[in-house]
């Protein structure tokens, strides 16, 4: 069973208090009337009092539309490990404040079981609490993101995707730049994704799930989905000072 890395740091890890806040975030996020049926999102996975507005713009819509889901993939950025490939678990248990959740494998040429790339990292866990709430009967398949090229990752996501999967790219866009500079850095994205323009993203976007972020995209262009910007902000706006913010974008993916 794996044992929560940032609860009490980057989420509540009293139950209570978890709920609470994210039931808060969900009713004052931004609201956007959705388009057709939601295939994918890109969400940040900083600190709840940070980011989790931005990411609840998204997961609202996965909470309205929650029947329409049996399967979750999230992928995330390795901030602490070094690997080849997209690292899968065996199936395991990943005991979280709001109760145990059953992680599902996945398989594919460049996923690979490495278990212990997950314990300390926060990209996928930050992610679980908002589904547990929004999605309760959905299974999860955690995807922590090595050295791998997302044209091949999307190939093997793709092959697993079916009308009821939502794919879930975690992402924070520019780090520590003061305030105005990130807003001009992370208009770049913001205008990028949504076209999904992926050559541009790949040569001119600062996020550091930007492998996530592409194989989202490429998996996109290949099922003719559309791509909104569901909203922007970064710390300065949310919860620390404007001199050295870390930039937050939450886009949805929408198929006709």
């Amino acid at each position: 069973m794996r044992i929560p890395a940032v609860a009490g740091m980057f989420y509540p890890d009293d139950p209570h208090s978890l709920l609470e806040e994210i039931d808060g975030l969900l009713k004052n996020a931004k609201r956007k009337d959705m388009s057709g049926k939601l295939r994918g999102l890109i969400v940040p996975h900083a600190g709840y009092v940070y980011s989790g507005i931005v990411a609840a713009a998204g997961y609202r819509l996965l909470k309205e539309h929650n029947s329409d889901y049996d399967d979750i993939i999230v992928m995330g950025p390795s901030h602490y490990a070094t690997f080849y490939g997209a690292a899968t678990v065996p199936s395991d248990v990943w005991e979280m404040p709001l109760g145990p959740v059953q992680m599902h494998p996945m398989a594919g040429k460049y996923i690979v079981p490495l278990r212990e790339v997950h314990e300390r990292e926060h990209s996928v866990e930050v992610q679980i609490p908002f589904i547990q709430v929004c999605a309760p009967k959905a299974n999860i398949y955690p995807l922590v993101l090595g050295d791998v090229a997302p044209e091949e990752l999307a190939n093997d996501v793709y092959k697993r995707l079916n009308e009821r999967t939502l794919v879930i790219a975690s992402s924070d866009l520019s780090h520590y730049y003061p305030y105005d500079t990130a807003i001009k850095l992370d208009s770049i994205a913001n205008e990028a994704i949504p076209k999904l323009d992926a050559e541009r993203v790949k040569q001119d976007v600062e996020a550091c799930g930007k492998s996530a972020i592409l194989a989202l995209m490429y998996i996109a262009l290949h099922e003719h989905w559309r791509c909104e910007l569901l909203d922007y902000r970064n710390s300065g706006d949310t919860g620390g000072d404007k001199e050295s913010v870390v930039g937050y974008g939450c886009y949805g993916f929408f198929s006709d």
